[in-house]
């Protein structure tokens, strides 16, 4: 079922997430005076790998010419848990989140050396929260407060703090748009444009699940900033908003996973236009909820999304129209690396590494590895070079790969690490990033 209309405002429900409508009075308030008016700093895809899936698009590929001979740099424990993928800036500075015995929330840490930048104290549900970096190694996070609302924070390259604003819920995805600004998307459904300057809003703030009722139930309280955030890891019904939305810069689409109280999971599509978000479709086919990020073409015509029922789906970006459907052997949970000229690779823990290619109305496999187990997200860069996460015995090993042919050219193991990643990075000079959930960082360096 589709609809195109103004984001539906019906009547919420206390045992969902929700806003307080003075928290955007606060957050104006709350703003740090370190900000500017003037932006000349770049954001988007560029050097290094600014967000979980690269680029806005959430297309999971480099333009580095990808090094088809790596070998391990440095590897080192983080100390505590990690659920999102590394991001890194263009000069080659990284970030994560965790939840750490130290108190540490979100880390940062050196390309060359692995050593130690910052690290900062955020609220324990940051762990659930994905970065994103500008072109000056600003990084943008989000968290659930310790003792304040939650909220989204920005550091700059040393850790010092930049801005806060507050937010209902724990940002799960941020993205930058097209002019610049940051999309925050909170599991509760909250959604706003910021500033990256000064964390103000830029545009009024949306409720997916609708404005609260205080009229019909006036001892209504907050729930915890963190409630359904369990579910967002498989998509659950508890988790409303539970992926890192899609952005298309050119025309101010974005695209998001929804899962309304009482209502199918659907891929939504919106637009930022004209100071104002506007629902333009909602499209009511994912089964049991979602799997993966959605993902943009480079044409931005289609976006591409995976269920819980192991299909992979071609949608259209202008009207939620289904292209086309596949049932994979899996769940394609995590990400899809679309490349420029729509090579398709999915993810997923259960499943094995293949690539698909569109058809316009249907799809075909192009080459399949059953043989190589999936433990982590693929990638794929310039010069028709991939590389994957894959269990090879009791460990994992990074496994480079022939775009084309799926061919193995090289691989390489990763020292006492078990159970699978959390996605794969590529640095600035072809360095390739891999995170494990329990807590390992592993920095691979080109052999030129």
């Amino acid at each position: 079922m589709r609809s195109g209309s103004v984001l539906d405002t019906s009547r919420w429900r206390p045992s969902r997430l929700h806003t307080v409508a003075s928290l955007a009075i606060v957050g104006a308030l709350a703003l740090a005076g370190c900000g500017t008016d003037i932006d000349d700093i770049t954001v988007g895809p560029g050097k290094g790998w600014p967000s979980a899936h690269y680029d806005g698009r959430n297309g999971g590929t480099s333009p580095v010419t990808g090094s088809r001979k790596v070998s391990l740099s440095w590897s080192r424990p983080i100390g505590g848990p990690v659920e999102e993928a590394v991001t890194i800036g263009a000069e080659g500075q990284m970030f994560l989140t965790t939840r750490a015995s130290s108190g540490c929330a979100i880390f940062s840490f050196q390309m060359r050396s692995g050593r130690k930048r910052f690290c900062n104290a955020l609220g324990p549900n940051a762990i659930s929260a994905p970065s994103v970096v500008d072109g000056a190694t600003n990084v943008y996070v989000g968290d659930d407060g310790v003792n304040a609302p939650a909220g989204v924070n920005s550091f700059n390259y040393l850790g010092q703090p930049r801005w806060r604003t507050p937010v209902a819920g724990v940002p799960v995805s941020v993205q930058f748009t097209g002019d610049g600004n940051l999309l925050s998307i909170s599991q509760s459904g909250q959604v706003d444009v910021l500033s990256r300057q000064t964390g103000a809003r830029v545009v009024p703030t949306v409720q997916l699940l609708g404005e609260p009722d205080f009229l019909e139930y006036p001892d209504l309280v907050r729930p915890a900033a963190g409630q359904g955030l369990d579910d967002c890891r498989t998509g659950g019904p508890q988790c409303p908003v539970a992926n890192i939305s899609a952005v298309d810069p050119d025309t101010g689409r974005f695209f998001l996973t929804l899962w309304k109280p009482g209502k199918p999971a659907a891929l939504v599509g919106l637009r930022y236009a004209n100071n104002k978000i506007q629902q333009e479709w909602s499209a009511d086919l994912l089964i049991d909820g979602s799997a993966t990020s959605p993902t943009v073409s480079a044409d931005g015509r289609t976006v591409y999304v995976g269920d819980n029922s192991k299909h992979l789906i071609a949608v259209d970006t202008a009207d939620g129209r289904t292209k086309w459907s596949h049932t994979l052997g899996w769940v394609p949970r995590g990400g899809i690396s679309v490349s420029g000229d729509g090579l398709i690779i999915p993810s997923g823990d259960d499943g094995y590494l293949l690539a698909m290619r569109d058809k316009g109305d249907s799809t075909e496999i192009v080459w399949e590895r059953k043989d190589l187990a999936l433990r982590g997200t693929p990638v794929q860069t310039a010069g028709g070079t991939g590389y994957t996460a894959a269990s090879i015995g009791d460990g994992l090993n990074l496994i480079t790969f022939d775009t084309k042919t799926g061919a193995t050219v090289d691989s390489d193991v990763l020292p006492d690490a078990t159970g699978s990643t959390t996605g794969t990075s590529i640095g600035a000079d072809g360095e390739i990033v891999l995170a494990t959930r329990i807590g390992e960082l592993f920095v691979f360096k080109p052999d030129r």
